[in-house]
């Protein structure tokens, strides 16, 4: 359990962004997709 927010690295915003290229991702359309590690949650 994190007790604090952290900002993802360079490489975990990669893999975000790469899984949105293939086909496990093809039925999200239309999203905005949270890649913060949790730092916007409270907004």
């Amino acid at each position: 359990m994190r007790l604090r927010p952290s900002l993802a690295k360079a490489e975990e915003q990669a893999r975000a962004a790469a899984f949105l290229l293939t086909d496990y991702s093809s039925y999200i359309t239309g999203q905005s997709i949270q890649s913060d590690g949790d730092v916007t949650r409270g907004i």
